[in-house]
Formats: structure tokens, sequence, C-alpha cells
């Protein structure tokens, strides 16, 4: 395992070490260790089964490891009301389904009691109807708040479900696959409001899992690699996310090009096949 370190900071927002996750006597992680500090803003890199939403779900207290430690925001996982815990923390699910014929308000407004529909006898106050609208105008919805959730894009969804998993005001926010299903314009449109979020709320760190480089956001400060649940390298972006380690981490020869603008890409390198 390469490791590249960064310089030391205080008051981790999220701290795991030698963790494991075990399944029917499989591993799915192995001797996984990262801390992500206030401010940064994590890319979680893999094939697909490499663990990344495995370790995902355990930075979001969701599933609990079989050996190590995980602490979350201060807590350590086995020691705390993870129902608690996770009401502190934005999850941004894409597949996530509202219960219900819900508005983009409506459901923006169910990040604040983290279920898939308004809860009965339960109004929002006015500070957190005004704080939704907020968070909707900062994704570039407010044209589409009243909007019914089956008349919205696939796009227009994550980033209505970014503004729902912020409601909380959380110091962590976790982003599974975003982009997944988007075409090309809607991908641009969300990677353009997380890059927004992250430059007014500096005090916010994200964890961002994927498996395509095109999907990371300029803003993305840090980096793991992992494969078949190990670590293959973490650090600071631009020395983790190189041809030689990217290459390894998905078995295949690629070649990484990042652009002034701070974007990803990979291309493959030419194969060469012999006469026969």
């Amino acid at each position: 395992m390469t490791i590249v370190s960064s310089p030391a900071d205080t008051g981790p927002v999220l701290r795991a070490e030698a963790v494991e996750i075990v399944r029917d006597g499989r591993h799915l992680l192995r001797d996984i260790s990262l801390t992500v500090r206030p401010g940064e803003h994590w890319a979680l890199l893999g094939a697909n089964g490499a663990g990344k939403s495995t370790l995902l779900g355990l930075l979001g207290a969701v599933t609990h490891p079989s050996r190590g430690v995980v602490e979350v925001l201060g807590r350590t996982l086995g020691r705390v009301d993870v129902r608690e815990l996770r009401s502190y923390l934005g999850h941004v699910n894409p597949r996530h389904t509202p219960d219900g014929p819900l508005r983009v308000r409506d459901v923006v407004l169910t990040g604040l009691t983290n279920t898939a529909a308004l809860v009965p006898r339960w109004t929002p106050t006015e500070q957190e109807e005004e704080q939704a609208d907020r968070l909707i105008a900062m994704l570039g919805m407010s044209a589409r708040a009243e909007a019914g959730w089956p008349t919205l894009s696939q796009g227009e969804r994550g980033r209505a479900l970014i503004a729902r998993a912020l409601m909380p005001s959380p110091r962590l926010l976790l982003l599974d696959e975003p982009a997944t299903g988007l075409d090309l314009a809607a991908r641009e449109q969300l990677l353009a409001g997380i890059d927004g979020l992250r430059a007014r709320h500096t005090s916010l760190a994200t964890v961002l899992v994927t498996h395509h480089l095109e999907e990371l956001p300029a803003t993305t400060t840090h980096a793991m690699l992992l494969r078949e649940g190990r670590c293959l390298a973490l650090g600071p972006v631009a020395d983790v996310l190189t041809s030689d380690l990217v290459s390894t981490c998905f078995d295949h020869p690629v070649r990484l090009i990042r652009s002034d603008d701070g974007r990803w890409a990979a291309r493959a390198e030419r194969a060469v096949f012999s006469a026969v």
C-alpha cells in the first residue's frame, strides 16, 4: 500500500483505524485506515466490487466494522446511538425514492426528519422553510421547487437530494455515486453545484464515491484508491491520481489527463496485438 502524507490538522470529522469487514468468511474490507478533516473533499475510487460503497456505509454509521475502530464526528461506532449520529450526517443516495407524490420542497424538508415522506402532524418552522428555499436556490432548483418528484429529470433529482442532505447543517456530506444515470449536461450541472457548495461552506467535509474519474468535481482535495477491499493509496489528490496508481487500481493501463479547470479524464493505453 502506498500512503501519501498530508499536513496534520486537529478535530477529524472521520477516523477509521485498521478496519475490516467480514461477511460469511469473506473480507469485504481489509486493514483500512482513513482520516478526514474539516474542509477536505475526498474521492473513493475503485472498480466495481472494490469496497467503495461498503466503506461509505461504515463512514455513514450504517454498518459496523468486524474489526478496528471507526469514529464519526468524534463518536465511536459501537458506543453511540447510530440513529442519532446519522441525523448529523448528510448522505446523498441517488437511488432514494420519496414515499408519496412529494414536491421538491417537501423532499428537501424530509432531510430534517430523515424520512422518505413528510411526518404526520409535523410542521416545519418558518426558519426551516426559509433554509430549504435557500438550499434549493443554491443548487439551482428554485424554478422547480413546486414540481412533483416524478416530473424531475435524474439530474434535478440529484441536486434536490443534495439540498435534502444539507438540511440538518451537517459537518459531513457523503455522496454515493451521485452522477449515476446522468447524461452529460446533467452531470456537469450536478458537479458545478457540488463545487459551488464546497466554496460556500468551507468547513464542510465531503466523501464522494465513484469509479469514473470524469465524475470528480474540480474541488476534490484527497483521494483513496481501493482494490479488492484493500487501500492501494490515499492522500492529496495530485499524488494519488497518477497514471501508474490508477492503472494498478483498475488492473488496466490508463493515462490520466487533468485539464486546466482541474477536472480529470482517463484514456486507455493502446493495446498491442501480435500477428497471427
